[in-house]
């Protein structure tokens, strides 16, 4: 009987773990296809980047309060001073990083943007050695040639290279490696009580909207101004289908930070940084079948070099964190529902709830 109970057990957690990773490939994938669709139509992507972040505060403030309405407790809300003076360089990095890489569809493919964006481990190491979160190793130099290497050998006389497209991309890869770092320093800092992904996407949304409407205006605003599509809109029911097309990408963004937290909770960080490795060859292969991407041999060896970069870094950092791990006090009930652990608000002293927000943003990096 008790081999049974654990057999159905390990078979639910197998079940369970395969169907969170089916949806965070839906949502990541989905938007990375989504986003390139959609720039062949509607060339403003700062502006569908700024309601992608209307529709996340929405979501994110909704969700906050059906979390408190369900269990009668406050939210994390940060004074003035704290928001400005700490929240809003990550906010600014985050809102660069997303534009930045939005804009780059307009000009290159899906795999070439999914093989440039995944070196964006490479730049966080470097962040990390300068604001000393970590200590220069022979490894870590290690993992930084393989992944420059192999982010050289896949843009190596490509067919379909667009240098304009590159330098976007790999900007967001560079602006990336500032944006996890400063999110890394900002989840050490406990007395802010941002450890959980909904109370700091509510509390970034703002900020990265403001960051990033200087650059709409001055690149998109005039354009967009003078756009049948938007606001010289002829045909209302062109304009309703353009507006429910982008409302549908903010919740594939909201649903693609909800699915990722949700796999780290009830697995573990190494499992999303494992998963991100074969979204990245799942996002390749789609690319080549259905966008007709055109990828060499030399391309794909490329590829896998920078992947055996960021396995080893990931093999790296879960050898340290087995390590450095000890027995922790058990402080009290944990719930079993997801929705609960995702919304909950964290208590004062609550190191769990920080551990969680941790692993989730560390594994952003991957």
């Amino acid at each position: 009987m008790g081999r049974w109970t654990f057999g159905l057990t390990f078979i639910w957690k197998v079940m369970l773990t395969l169907g969170l990773v089916l949806l965070y490939y839906c949502f990541s994938i989905g938007i990375t296809f989504y986003n390139k669709w959609l720039m062949k139509s509607f060339h403003f992507p700062l502006f569908m980047t700024l309601l992608h972040l209307v529709v996340i505060f929405l979501f994110s403030a909704l969700s906050r309060a059906l979390a408190q309405c369900c269990h009668q407790r406050p939210r994390v809300v940060l004074s003035w001073a704290d928001y400005l003076q700490r929240v809003a360089p990550t906010a600014l990095a985050t809102a660069l990083d997303v534009g930045l890489s939005n804009w780059s569809f307009l000009y290159i493919t899906v795999s070439l943007y999914t093989m440039t964006k995944s070196s964006a481990v490479l730049f966080i190491l470097i962040f990390s050695l300068i604001f000393k979160l970590e200590e220069l190793r022979a490894a870590l130099v290690l993992v930084v040639l393989l992944i420059a290497g192999g982010l050289f050998m896949f843009t190596y006389k490509s067919t379909q290279f667009n240098g304009e497209g590159f330098a976007l991309v790999l900007g967001a890869s560079f602006i990336g490696g500032i944006r996890w770092t400063l999110t890394q320093i900002l989840l050490q800092k406990a007395e802010l009580g941002l450890q959980n992904p909904i109370d700091t996407m509510y509390h970034l949304q703002p900020l990265m909207f403001l960051g990033l409407f200087p650059l709409f205006a001055v690149f998109e605003g005039l354009h967009l101004s003078t756009s049948e599509k938007i606001f010289r809109f002829q045909d209302p029911g062109l304009l309703l289908g353009v507006l429910g097309t982008l409302f549908f990408g903010g919740i594939l963004a909201f649903g693609l930070g909800f699915s990722e937290f949700l796999l780290v909770s009830r697995t573990s960080s190494l499992t999303l940084s494992i998963a991100g490795i074969f979204k990245e060859v799942c996002t390749l292969l789609l690319a080549a079948h259905l966008l007709g991407d055109q990828i060499s041999l030399l391309n794909w060896l490329g590829f896998a070099l920078c992947l055996s970069g960021i396995s080893l870094h990931i093999t790296l950092k879960a050898l340290n964190s087995k390590g450095e791990s000890g027995p922790k006090p058990h402080k009290g009930p944990v719930s079993n529902s997801d929705l609960e652990l995702l919304l909950r608000n964290r208590e004062p002293g609550d190191e769990e709830d920080e551990d969680e927000g941790e692993k989730y943003f560390a594994a952003q990096g991957q």
